[in-house]
């Protein structure tokens, strides 16, 4: 058995390298670059050759690529020993042709302090390499998984859209210890829609929808059929827009706090769509991603392959490999599960979530919701809308700016449409000039649900477990930003100036009393804002109450054995039990 260095992000490259049958290397000499050539040349895989000179060896590695067809592995060390490298690599980036360049190095951090031997690698000219990546000293979980990552994005790189070079900074600690023992490393491929697809052998799909533009009918029929035959169901929320009758909305039932939803165990979990508030608590065993753009984006940590094609070509593509059809075991264990919880649905108190669930179903056909990060998008997604709504968020940038702009934007590409925006006081502050805009239609009802604070930042309030109460200090005045814009008629002089229709509610009966006039099909000549006065305890709350719906009683004793400690106490018992 060959032996390895105990660097770990050596042992991940060597492994990614020989997962896609990587052999030939040009090895300049040097320190920093020492642990990951001493390895390979341990190793019989690997086909290796010096090169006392850099520029050399990477005119070498250029001639060598072009008559084998086969990637070409380069390595030097520190200092000024990867500039050389440039006349070479440059010559390589316009023949496409597939150079890894691994320059080794001491760590980044210590760049820019007068060190020896170390340069600047983190930017490289735009045409020396198609990708560039960091592949940092191993210290942790996250430091691994950059790692695996990095290193599958640079090798696939040598073959993607017609392949070139790529180049991986590797940093090291010069160790002399040896190991034998290898931890395996997840390879991650990419298919082309040209390419054998892998098959699926597994008995319970499915597919993850983030947000996502309204799907046409082509693309609904093609994911329907394929949770049809591979026993699958598709998870939504407000954003995947996803309306197909394997539409599994889910929030509701994945996240109870004491109790596992059977759905959450599945084989395969295919990703599409874009960034995603929600994540349904899924242990899938493997993921597989499908887009257009082709790039490795390892949102579980679980992806094995990336299907570069349009969704609708994955789905045809699958659906025409097997002609039968599943028992929708799946689809159905998740219906039961949805109706008992649903049966079982606590009286909630005035709260974000509860206006969601009285108001959600009633919003009209055809109507656009638009909801603001975080705690409205959290709590609407726990109450589907009507078959015809769709539903958006600002979930790319996943910030608090933009959400009215957003709406405003959209409401005046469909005049006779209704547009609603459901968002925070603080949100709401944030973008307030937009209502201003002389362009603003009459076709939005702005829902301002008002706690007094940035209620994300606070939860949940009850469990302790808020970064500053954790601390020891109160989270409201400053993590929160309570007590600004606290005039009680601040919001409604600022809409009645500006020409608005203003409500405002405090109650269950009082907003009860107003929500014909916001679910209302009624063309309006106003835009409307109503403002909802709640509080934050009752926030928390009903956030508690919705996650306790269903209790698994061994997982509720170690929930409430952890409220009743608290943080510090858990750290204490650890601190005792030497862990």
């Amino acid at each position: 058995m060959s032996s390895c260095t105990d660097e770990r992000n050596a042992q991940i490259l060597i492994q990614v390298l020989k997962a896609h049958g990587i052999k030939k290397v040009i090895a300049s000499p040097g320190t920093t670059n020492a642990c990951l050539v001493s390895s390979m040349q341990s190793d019989p895989f690997f086909e290796i050759y010096s090169a006392p000179e850099e520029r050399s060896g990477a005119y070498m590695a250029c001639g060598m690529a072009a008559e084998s067809g086969e990637p070409v592995v380069l390595s030097c060390t520190g200092a000024t020993a990867s500039r050389n490298y440039m006349p070479a690599l440059t010559e390589a980036f316009y023949r496409k042709l597939p150079i890894l360049t691994v320059t080794s190095s001491r760590r980044n951090a210590y760049i820019g302090h007068n060190c020896d031997q170390v340069t600047d690698r983190t930017v490289l000219p735009n045409d020396v390499a198609k990708i560039s990546v960091q592949m940092p000293i191993v210290l942790d979980d996250v430091s691994e998984w950059n790692c695996t990552i990095n290193a599958n994005k640079a090798v696939l790189e040598l073959y993607h859209r017609g392949g070139g070079p790529a180049h991986i900074n590797l940093e090291t600690t010069y160790s002399k210890k040896k190991v034998t023992d290898i931890q395996p490393v997840r390879i991650i491929r990419r298919f082309m829609k040209y390419d054998e697809l892998p098959n699926i052998t597994t008995q319970r799909v499915c597919i993850f929808v983030g947000a996502h533009v309204e799907m046409d009918d082509k693309l609904e029929r093609a994911i329907s059929e394929f949770c049809k035959k591979y026993n699958g169901i598709v998870l939504c929320d407000h954003t995947s827009n996803y309306r197909g009758e394997y539409r599994a909305f889910c929030n509701i039932v994945a996240n109870q706090y004491y109790w596992k939803s059977t759905i959450q165990n599945v084989e395969l979990m295919v990703h599409i769509g874009d960034i995603s508030s929600s994540d349904y608590k899924i242990q899938a065993k493997e993921v597989w991603r499908v887009n257009p753009d082709g790039e490795i984006r390892d949102t579980f940590q679980k992806l094995y392959n990336v299907f570069e094609m349009k969704e609708v070509e994955f789905f045809e593509y699958y659906n025409k490999k097997k002609k039968d059809y599943s028992n929708n075991e799946l689809l159905i264990a998740y219906h039961q599960e949805e109706k008992e919880i649903l049966s079982r649905m606590p009286e909630l108190p005035f709260s974000n979530i509860w206006i969601a669930s009285v108001t959600a179903k009633k919003l009209p056909a055809d109507s656009v919701l638009h909801l603001g990060i975080r705690n409205s998008l959290r709590s609407w997604n726990y109450f589907d809308t009507q078959e015809t709504v769709t539903g958006y968020s600002n979930t790319g940038g996943f910030g608090i700016d933009g959400s009215l702009s957003t709406v405003i934007g959209a409401a005046l590409c469909h005049p006779d449409r209704l547009y609603y925006c459901v968002l925070g006081d603080l949100a709401f502050f944030y973008d307030m000039n937009a209502l201003g805009n002389r362009h603003v239609p009459s076709n939005i009802r702005i829902l301002v649900v008002n706690n007094g604070l940035g209620f994300e930042m606070k939860f949940p309030a009850s469990w302790g477990y808020s970064i500053a109460n954790s601390i020891g200090v109160s989270e409201d005045n400053y993590v929160c930003a309570a007590g600004h814009y606290s005039s009680p008629d601040l919001i409604k002089s600022y809409v009645y100036g500006l020409g608005f229709e203003y409500l405002k509610v405090s109650t269950k009966d009082q907003y009860f009393d107003c929500l014909p006039t916001i679910v209302s099909n009624e063309k309006q000549d106003r835009t409307l804002v109503v403002e909802i006065v709640v509080n934050s305890e009752n926030e928390d709350a009903a956030l508690n109450l919705i996650g306790s719906i269903m209790v698994d009683e061994s997982n509720a004793a170690k929930a409430a054995i952890k409220k009743a400690i608290g943080k510090k106490g858990i750290d204490a018992i650890k601190k005792m039990m030497g862990r």
